[in-house]
């Protein structure tokens, strides 16, 4: 089974949950997929989105907050948690169709 390359790229992002730069994840086909960005403005005051783009091709608009792109509502959804400043995305059967670099931005 080959599993999906997963890579957060340089963004709004102050950190992340990896101990790797840029991070990285790889993802078996069929799982889900958690990654944590915390900023450093106000979610309250600044939108933000998640971005993604698979190699080769144009980047593709995920979200702006909560809001999802229709197409991608039922595999992603987006948390934000206001008292730690962190923005989460979150996808369920991740395919690898969703190999990307993957960007926080605000």
């Amino acid at each position: 089974m080959v599993a999906l390359s997963i890579v957060l790229g340089k963004s709004m992002c102050d950190s992340v949950n990896s101990s790797q730069q840029p991070a990285r994840w790889s993802v078996q086909p069929g799982q889900p997929l958690t990654i944590t960005c915390q900023v450093s403005y106000s979610l309250s005051t600044y939108y933000t989105a998640w971005i993604r783009q698979p190699a080769g091709k144009v980047l593709e608009w995920m979200s702006q907050d909560t809001a999802v792109k229709d197409s991608l509502k039922n595999k992603f959804s987006v948390e934000l948690d206001s008292s730690s400043n962190t923005v989460t995305l979150t996808g369920q059967n991740v395919q690898p169709e969703d190999t990307a670099v993957y960007y926080c931005a605000r």
